[in-house]
């Protein structure tokens, strides 16, 4: 059965694009939601009057997936979760809440829908998503899960690396002013052997 889809559907197409598809799927799936309506003549015709606005309307949406991919794009997320003593969860991951954490901590609003997650991540560790913003645009995601309380013991930790970050900036200081000094005695030498 031919039909004319009106928003995108996974796998078969985008608005405006006229696919064949089973009469069962057209019938008791696509256009009861009106995702799609049959593909008559008129409807072709109504099609071909709307085709502008539909291409204006997906280069907005294409310049907003974009953009959405290149602020996720290599960025990673924690997410914590309870695990056992050999790393595995109790329970799963889900792609509602790499949602959550992408918003929270990116501020970048991905639809959950669109991460294909291949099987449930039931690990800690890291964990590579392919999100499929909008048609071909697409943006790998790093999920990092961590058992419950390592986050924190690794923000307690962190104080204890600053000094020592300081301390190498102070020893840095006190090498460039003693290179600073050599060079200005050596300048004076010159200047008194001439």
């Amino acid at each position: 059965m031919k039909v004319i889809l009106t928003a995108e559907v996974k796998g078969k197409g985008h608005e405006g694009d006229i696919v064949d598809v089973a009469r069962g799927y057209a019938v008791n799936y696509l256009l009861p939601r009106k995702m799609a309506v049959e593909a008559t003549p008129g409807a072709i015709k109504q099609l071909e009057a709307r085709m502008s606005n539909i291409r204006k309307r997906n280069a907005a949406r294409l310049g907003d997936a974009e953009a959405i991919a290149a602020a996720i794009d290599g960025k990673s997320v924690v997410i914590e979760a309870k695990a056992g003593q050999d790393g595995k969860l109790f329970g799963s991951v889900t792609t509602l809440m790499i949602e959550e954490a992408a918003a929270a901590q990116l501020g970048a609003d991905i639809d959950h829908k669109r991460m294909n997650l291949h099987r449930p991540i039931k690990t800690a560790g890291e964990h590579e998503i392919v999100v499929s913003v909008f048609g071909d645009v697409k943006a790998t995601l790093l999920v990092k899960v961590v058992a419950e309380g390592t986050a924190a013991q690794a923000a307690a930790a962190a104080p204890a690396v600053e000094p020592v970050a300081e301390a190498v900036e102070a020893e840095a200081e006190v090498v460039e002013e003693a290179a600073e000094e050599v060079v200005e005695e050596t300048a004076d030498e010159d200047a008194d052997s001439e």
